[in-house]
């Protein structure tokens, strides 16, 4: 296993740069997550890490090793794509050993990496079947053991779930989980999932137009993020964002008037000074930080548009008197709440965010 790190990564296509300037240390044994909206670049710059995609400009190392002018072979990596890609002539042991077997490795050698890939992977039992007698989630276990069988030194996944149903998606990602407990592996995995970043990543990397947003563990990015676009992107439901006009501040943070709204002021946190009476923010506020209405203060009205009921758990889509600022309320157990009555809810005060007009943090 080993270290990968990008130094002033840069690419461009033609005229257009899906790539700037990223730089980025990923520790041994680390998953790390790359995650964003479609065209982020996310693909683009694993494929640069592969070697499937050479920079414009910057290297790639890998344990230390400058491989930037490397052919993806000789770079000790191994990737796994959204196209599970198998011969469909070749049974299971067939294909997991194709790649050694044309490598010119023995035979008794090629025998023991397959052997040992299905034991981890749970294929030994299917070993002799073909590809079109398997399951989705089944082929996709094939594909990430032909790249287990070759022992490399980091693995890279191209959202290597998204042809699977909603179940196997689950399955999934504690498979991989447990694959990568097992292995102690360097992984790097591309997903737009969010939860799928969330649930796997030691580590989640944001980008957004080509370009690092933020850095960070999974909670790390929840609980502070550094702007309304990871804010709003990493969280599902995604985080409430309300209008809001500063009246105060104190040494708790600032207070704020929310526009569209019938609620008091609201107290916000804020990570510095500076922040002026007057100023214009939006105010972040996740589905479950609203709570029982309480009368010291910091309640919301609002008016319940759709109601969800998932067992456990229900959402109220409410909308504030202007009729158009929309809110996301998350309530325990079952929300009795009729479609156009309305909803009271107090707020977590201490987990409330405050973004300026360029969607910073303040």
């Amino acid at each position: 296993m080993a270290e990968l790190q990008l130094r002033g990564i840069n690419k461009s296509f033609g005229a257009v740069t899906v790539i700037h300037d990223v730089d980025l240390d990923i520790g041994d044994g680390e998953f790390v997550v790359f995650v964003g909206p479609s065209g982020c670049g996310k693909s683009t710059l694993l494929r640069t890490i592969s070697g499937l995609e050479e920079p414009s400009s910057g290297q790639v190392l890998i344990g230390g090793e400058d491989v930037t002018d490397f052919d993806p072979s000789e770079r000790g990596v191994a990737m796994v794509f959204q196209s599970y890609a198998l011969y469909p002539h070749m049974t299971v042991e067939q294909n997991l050993g194709f790649g050694l077997r044309m490598g010119g490795m023995p035979a008794d050698q090629v025998a023991q990496r397959v052997a040992s890939a299905a034991g981890t992977l749970e294929l030994t039992e299917l070993l002799q079947r073909k590809p079109r007698q398997l399951s989705g989630g089944q082929r996709q276990r094939v594909a990430i053991g032909r790249a287990i069988v070759r022992q490399p030194k980091a693995f890279l996944f191209d959202e290597p779930l998204s042809n699977l149903d909603a179940e196997l998606r689950v399955q999934m990602r504690i498979e991989i989980a447990k694959l990568h407990q097992q292995l102690g592996a360097t992984m790097v995995y591309v997903t737009h999932d969010q939860v799928e970043a969330m649930t796997l990543a030691d580590r989640i990397v944001v980008l957004r137009a080509g370009k690092i947003e933020q850095q960070g563990t999974p909670i790390e990015l929840y609980d502070d993020p550094d702007n309304l676009f990871v804010a709003g992107f990493i969280g599902s439901p995604r985080m409430n964002f309300l209008g809001g006009t500063v009246t105060g501040s104190n040494d708790r943070g600032v207070t704020v008037s929310l526009t569209a709204f019938d609620a008091p002021e609201l107290q916000v946190r804020c990570r510095g000074k500076g922040v002026s009476v007057g100023q214009t923010v939006s105010v972040g506020i996740r589905p479950e930080h609203f709570t029982e209405a309480r009368p010291e203060g910091g309640a919301l009205t609002a008016t319940a548009q759709v109601v969800e009921q998932l067992g456990g758990v229900s959402y109220v889509y409410a909308v504030g008197r202007d009729g158009e600022t929309k809110v996301t309320i998350q309530q325990k157990g079952h929300a009795r709440i009729a479609t156009g009555t309305p909803i009271s809810v107090g707020i977590e005060l201490d987990a409330a965010l405050a973004f300026d007009a360029h969607g910073l943090r303040l």
